[in-house]
């Protein structure tokens, strides 16, 4: 199976069975300055992600639909779970990393993102998990006009035009 994490703000979903929109639901740690320019490679962006209400149930719900899939009379067909928030450094790798960790027993890494309890439950299972990060690497998108951080995000359509309009 595979899991992409992607940034909505660099391009077009990629193509998979299921997708998670992470832009709307939950806090963007963009809209931290101590927290902008670092990744989910880092401890304070993992802590206030996977902190942040409903991920965890997320996370659970999304191995659980995984389980559902693999279990179905398709599941010799290839699985994609491509998780997306506006920048793909923060939100989608965050929990792109913890349903990797879960999915592939890896319970030290699970560990890290607080889902360790789970990964324990697919450790025995040995599932082959391909994780890639499409724009965890690429610059952070200057969203500096965008609103104050207790409004919510803008719709996809709008969000992405003011992204890249110049400023006055």
């Amino acid at each position: 199976m595979a899991i992409t994490s992607f940034g909505y703000l660099h391009g077009p979903q990629p193509d998979a069975r299921a997708c998670y929109d992470l832009r709307h639901q939950f806090r963007d740690p963009h809209l931290r300055p101590e927290l902008r320019y670092l990744t989910a490679r880092d401890a304070p962006v993992r802590e206030a992600v996977m902190a942040t209400d409903g991920v965890l149930a997320l996370v659970h719900a999304i191995a659980a639909t995984v389980d559902a899939y693999l279990a179905g009379p398709r599941q010799d067909e290839p699985l994609t779970v491509a998780l997306g928030c506006a920048g793909g450094r923060h939100r989608s790798a965050t929990v792109a990393d913890a349903l990797a960790a879960i999915l592939s027993g890896d319970t030290e890494t699970a560990a890290a993102h607080l889902v360790a309890d789970l990964a324990e439950r697919y450790k025995e299972r040995g599932l082959a998990v391909d994780l890639h990060h499409r724009d965890l690497d690429k610059d952070v998108v200057d969203r500096c006009d965008h609103p104050a951080p207790h409004h919510q995000e803008e719709k996809p359509g709008d969000h992405r035009a003011r992204a890249h309009r110049p400023r006055p």
